[in-house]
């Protein structure tokens, strides 16, 4: 950029746009680049064996001379879950409230990052510098205490980015969202707002998190004779704050189950974000020296995963809990699209099992629904509108919404992962795109998993393998021994040997195809061998498997 060009500020979203996850956005202005978030995502059905998925950050370590801080607005998986990754590239400094700097370094301990990454607690209210940009902290409301909202002064204006939020007046721990804050920005004069789309299709509010404690203390009337087991989300701690309560007024020891739960119950405890009555809570060997009506068990699992501890328990696969016909089992929480299938196989399990599963009305969103949306537009009046934060039907939803509260048109954009928005009194383009799609991760390898892997995987799943071993003499090519044909995830062997004695026979005649025709080039024999099984196999079976010609000398 020319020196005397007129500089302006760039929005590089680099996640969490088009998907629910993995939100990370850049803010760029001159010499500095602030990082909003770094989350993670979990893999999709297509992705065969991968555990997560992280943000591509090439763009900041091309910069990295610019990056002058990671701020992050609090302390889900899908905005925390990848920084002991990407710190590991870029060491960037972290500003963030006390509780999600808990659960972050919580995260930097188990990946051995704690002490070469510098960390400052910020409280709410609270303005930090960096570079040329300062960042307020602002209150709101969401399914984790200490959530934040952020306002960005850049020498352009001001950009606000909400951060997830919800407008909870009666929150069951801390204060309710600083509207008020909201409306002062207002009147200076908000540049952009950048607000989470999450619930842009729903109409009306989100309800209070202490509607669920209510609702609770009747589940736990109703079921006086009976053990209580719960699932929910391992990070919603109001949740468990509430659940702790009832169980403590109707005289229940509480046990805690699934390692997230545990670690961010612990976390949640020490920072004084919990309060947990003496004696109430109890550890899972404990549990055969109750009764069962005195007992309720907080576990994961809420959302159908293969290894989290509800699933475990409803496949008898769990070392220390059995389903007993009687068990309440309640699931406080909604699927998340795409999980609802894993989660209703789990409710079968469980009632087959003779549990009484209740699904309904124990859980509310962390989200802001449409009316919240508005109240936010009303109070501060942006010029611009950025949807962030959901799959593209929210992000469209969300759009319509800002124009319905008088955003011009042209002021409202839709961005994808990776866009280069240019923003300032008289700019709203995108100018560039940068490389941003997900970091693959399985096991311990971070990225040595790309597409052409997971295409290998995907055929591989879906038509098995073949691989034809065959000896040939050094110099003449004759063949010693073979082919000899090993067949895995395609067909049955001992119940296909005709099927097998005809492949050989094929690849007999490609080998004698190719020493007819004097070829010798190894590639050239093997790239034969696999088109002419290929084609004979398709014919026979209608059926496609990865074909591995292995040729040795001797």
């Amino acid at each position: 950029m020319k020196d005397n060009a007129k500089k302006s500020v760039k929005i590089i979203p680099l996640g969490g746009l088009e998907q629910i996850g993995m939100n990370i956005t850049a803010i760029e202005y001159d010499d500095t680049i602030v990082v909003i978030d770094c989350g993670l995502a979990f893999p999709e059905d297509e992705m065969l064996g991968i555990d997560l998925v992280i943000p591509d950050v090439t763009y900041l370590k091309e910069n990295a001379d610019k990056v002058k801080g990671l701020v992050v607005t609090h302390g889900h998986e899908d905005h925390i879950g990848a920084i002991p990754y990407i710190e590991n590239e870029i060491n960037m400094p972290i500003y963030c409230t006390k509780l999600t700097m808990g659960l972050i370094e919580n995260k930097l301990k188990e990946h051995n990052n704690l002490n070469n990454v510098k960390r400052k607690v910020v409280k709410h209210g609270q303005i930090i510098n960096l570079g040329c940009l300062r960042i307020e902290f602002i209150r709101t409301n969401h399914s984790i205490v200490d959530a934040a909202a952020l306002a960005i002064y850049t020498p352009e204006g001001i950009i606000i980015h909400t951060g997830d939020f919800k407008v909870d007046f009666t929150p069951v721990f801390g204060e309710a969202i600083d509207l008020p804050r909201f409306g002062e920005l207002g009147k200076k004069g908000v540049l952009a707002l950048m607000a989470d789309s999450t619930n842009a299709e729903r109409p009306g509010y989100t309800q209070s998190e202490k509607t669920v404690g209510k609702t609770f203390d009747n589940l736990f009337a109703d079921n006086r004779e009976h053990r209580i087991i719960i699932a929910t989300f391992a990070s919603n701690v109001d949740r468990v704050q509430q659940i702790i309560n009832s169980a403590y007024k109707y005289g229940r020891k509480v046990v805690v189950e699934g390692r997230s739960m545990v670690n961010i119950i612990k976390t949640a405890t020490e920072l004084g974000y919990i309060s947990i009555p003496d004696n109430t809570l109890i550890e899972i060997e404990q549990i055969k020296n109750y009764p069962d009506e005195q007992i309720v068990l907080i576990t994961t699992g809420s959302q159908g995963e293969n290894m989290a501890a509800l699933s475990r328990i409803a496949a008898s696969i769990h070392n220390r809990i059995t389903i007993k016909p009687g068990d309440v089992v309640i699931f406080s929480s909604n699927p998340i699209p795409g999980n609802e299938k894993a989660v209703f196989k789990v409710i079968n399990e469980l009632e087959m099992k003779g549990a009484h599963v209740i699904f309904q009305d124990t859980h509310v969103s962390g989200h802001a629904c449409q009316e919240e949306l508005k109240l936010m537009y009303a109070l501060t009046k942006p010029k611009y509108a950025i949807p962030v934060h959901g799959e593209y039907r929210h992000l469209k939803r969300h759009a319509e919404l800002a124009v319905e509260m008088g955003v011009k048109k042209e002021n409202v954009k839709i961005l994808s992962t990776g866009d280069v928005l240019e923003i300032g009194e008289n700019t709203f383009k995108v100018t560039d795109k940068v490389v941003a799609q997900g970091i693959m991760v399985d096991g311990l390898g971070v990225g040595d998993v790309g597409n052409i892997v997971l295409r290998d995987r995907q055929h591989l799943s879906q038509n098995g393998l073949m691989i034809v071993v065959v000896t040939l003499e050094q110099g003449s090519n004759q063949v010693l021994a073979g082919p000899d044909i090993v067949s895995r995830g395609f067909v049955y062997v001992r119940e296909s040997e005709t099927l097998m004695d005809e492949c050989r026979e094929v690849v007999q005649a490609a080998i004698e195809f190719c020493q007819d025709k004097g070829i010798t080039d190894w590639g050239k024999i093997k790239s034969t061998i696999r088109d002419s099984l290929g084609d004979f196999l398709w014919k026979k079976t209608k059926r496609n498997p990865m074909i591995l010609p292995i040729i040795s000398e001797v």
